[in-house]
């Protein structure tokens, strides 16, 4: 009986990370759009340095309330896992900036092929025939939802593949470093947070200034605005903990394809709160493939042999256990 409430338990604690996750994505999207769109903060890459400073800011109260306990990252692995990071930010920015909308959202699937690479040549982890259809399902649905117009051009690709990779690339190291060190979410975010928080900070007002012509600085804040962007950093918090969360305890490419389900509520609540202009048959039919190709994945990949790892020669670096927020990422061998 214990094996089962051990697994009806950790079922529970996966959807729970998974609704905390698409709940606080779907939730910044709006934030961010009504503050960029309605209230012309136009300044993203700074942005994301706030929501960074905020992110640290809890973890440094939680370390001090003793719930976060102290641990190690190498410097050379949290400089490697910035890099990515940062050039995730940066890329992504200019890639919408220089591309279609469509080919933005080529890109970004494109995300789900790269990852899967990553962990075929770095974990050797191995897919089923069944596992791969299904991601292809989505893909596919996703696509036809999301992709309408499409142009490219040589600066906008380059900007797309820097883009694809150093995010995929960041998202495989959470997954990485949390296994790798034992480190729980909020270790590693305790661990990534600050630099980040810096670097953006730093360099982000250059940059937003070179993409939009505006400074930060000069920006016209009064106490609606700055009400959205406190709002905004407080709901990057729960963003930030809860992608270290799911990807810790599952993948980069389970959270890339179960990910694309926030995706499709994005699209709904936009048909929901600004009109039905863009609710047409193509875009209803590629939501029913991608929800059909996430539940497909889902079963697929929990089946004996659907996702594997080949070896398991990765060593793990023992550190003392963290206290009860700790919980949020268990090293087990099932991907």
């Amino acid at each position: 009986m214990a094996p089962a409430n051990k697994a009806e338990r950790k079922a529970v604690v996966d959807a729970s990370a998974w609704m905390f996750n698409v709940v606080t994505s779907v939730g910044i999207i709006i934030v961010n759009k009504a503050l960029m769109a309605t209230y012309g903060f136009s300044f993203a890459t700074t942005l994301t340095g706030l929501h960074f400073a905020t992110t640290t800011l809890m973890t440094a109260v939680l370390r001090w309330l003793g719930y976060i306990q102290s641990s190690h990252l190498p410097m050379a692995e949290l400089l490697k896992f910035v890099l990515f990071a940062n050039f995730s930010i940066v890329g992504m920015n200019v890639s919408l900036m220089w591309n279609s909308v469509g080919f933005y959202q080529i890109a970004k699937l494109s995300m789900i092929p790269v990852s899967c690479f990553l962990e075929v040549v770095m974990d050797k982890i191995r897919y089923s025939r069944d596992t791969k259809l299904s991601i292809a399902v989505v893909l596919l649905g996703v696509g036809v939802c999301t992709v309408t117009d499409v142009s490219v051009n040589t600066k906008g690709f380059i900007a797309a593949f820097i883009a694809v990779w150093s995010t995929s690339l960041q998202q495989y190291y959470v997954h990485h470093l949390q296994r790798r060190y034992n480190l729980s979410s909020f270790n590693l975010l305790g661990h990534t947070a600050p630099a980040q928080a810096g670097t953006l900070l730093l360099l982000g007002p250059f940059l937003d200034y070179w993409l939009t012509s505006q400074r930060v600085d000069a920006y016209n804040y009064n106490i609606v605005s700055i009400m959205f962007i406190l709002l905004s950093c407080t709901i990057a918090v729960g963003t930030n903990l809860s992608q270290f969360i799911c990807i810790g305890r599952f993948t980069a490419v389970s959270f890339q394809v179960l990910g694309h389900m926030k995706t499709i509520l994005v699209l709904i609540m936009g048909f929901f709160f600004f009109g039905k202009e863009g609710l047409n048959l193509h875009v209803v039919l590629g939501m029913i493939i991608a929800v059909a190709g996430m539940i497909w994945y889902g079963n697929a990949s929990s089946k004996p042999g659907g996702k594997e790892r080949r070896s398991l020669s990765l060593p793990t670096i023992r550190q003392q256990k963290p206290s009860n927020l700790s919980d949020s990422n268990e090293h087990d061998l099932k991907v």
